[in-house]
């Protein structure tokens, strides 16, 4: 029996966690959040008509009001009927200090639907509006 040990130092509980399997998984939940976050910015399918202009800053409290092709309007990513519009921007920007809106139209829409947003907003008491484009890719022969 000189291979069995008797000591009281040997038959403890083991004290220590292995933690590797915790890292592992913890890894590859920030890879997935990496990977999954740049496309949850949007959210709504819009083809952003091309410019070629300093980009502006868009702030986590900037208000962005979004018309998609088909005339429908979404304060962030919710939507709302036109006919409440103005009443909407009002209650949102009654207790705010920075009083500007970012819109984002399709391409695709005609001019005089994006001027009538436009007059909406500013019916609503905001008179900073900022429109988001898509950058224009600079054309290779200029240079």
């Amino acid at each position: 029996m000189a291979g069995f040990r008797t000591n009281s130092e040997d038959s403890q509980p083991l004290s220590e966690i292995n933690i590797t399997p915790f890292v592992d998984v913890m890894l590859v939940l920030l890879i997935i959040f990496m990977v999954a976050a740049p496309l949850m910015e949007s959210g709504i399918p819009i083809q952003l008509p091309k410019a070629s202009t300093k980009a502006i800053s868009k702030d986590e409290d900037s208000v962005v009001l979004s018309l998609t092709k088909d005339k429908k309007l979404f304060l962030g990513k919710v939507e709302v009927p036109g006919a409440a519009l103005e009443t909407r921007l009002k209650e949102l920007f009654k207790n705010k200090e920075k009083q500007e809106i970012l819109i984002r139209a399709d391409s695709e829409l005609s001019y005089g639907v994006v001027a009538a947003t436009m007059a909406i907003v500013k019916n609503a008491g905001i008179h900073k509006i900022g429109l988001m484009t898509d950058l224009k890719p600079e054309n290779p022969s200029k240079k």
